[in-house]
């Protein structure tokens, strides 16, 4: 799996004009399953983004996590995160999941998310979406399960 992190202020994604899901402060989450990736790839990262610490304690120094925050969580399915843009001018989209199996296994890490205690919004996944944030910081990170 490989997840793009994005801390945020708020964010928001919408379908067809349609708000489907909105968050105030936490993390934007852009989500991309290969096909290797198992229920065990999901749960060590849904750990990792619970207790990453890139929120600001009272020194201004990132010590506090989500959790410490009550923050909460956009999540989107992204497969675009594995087209691999190495030969030619098109990206290659071969290393991401079939959508079968990246459903199943995004399904299952929001589900670990929110079996921690947060508040977990998501788009809808195949289908064309707009998201809206507010980037905090900026604080972007790429997370990786392999």
């Amino acid at each position: 799996m490989r997840i793009v992190v994005q801390r945020s202020k708020e964010a928001q994604v919408t379908v067809t004009g349609k708000v489907v899901g909105k968050i105030n402060k936490g993390y934007v989450l852009l989500v991309g399953v290969t096909h290797e990736d198992s229920e065990d790839d999901a749960k060590y990262l849904a750990e990792k983004i619970a207790h990453l610490r890139v929120f600001e304690d009272d020194n201004m120094k990132m010590n506090l996590s989500l959790l410490d925050v009550g923050g909460e969580i956009l999540s989107v399915s992204q497969f675009t995160l594995y087209g691999d843009c190495r030969k030619g001018r098109r990206p290659n989209f071969m290393e991401a999941a079939k959508p079968d199996h990246a459903e199943k296994i995004y399904d299952h890490f929001n589900r670990l998310l929110e079996e921690q205690g947060i508040h977990v919004e998501t788009g809808q996944f195949g289908v064309m979406m707009d998201v809206q944030l507010t980037n905090d910081g900026p604080v972007t990170l790429i997370l990786e399960s392999k």
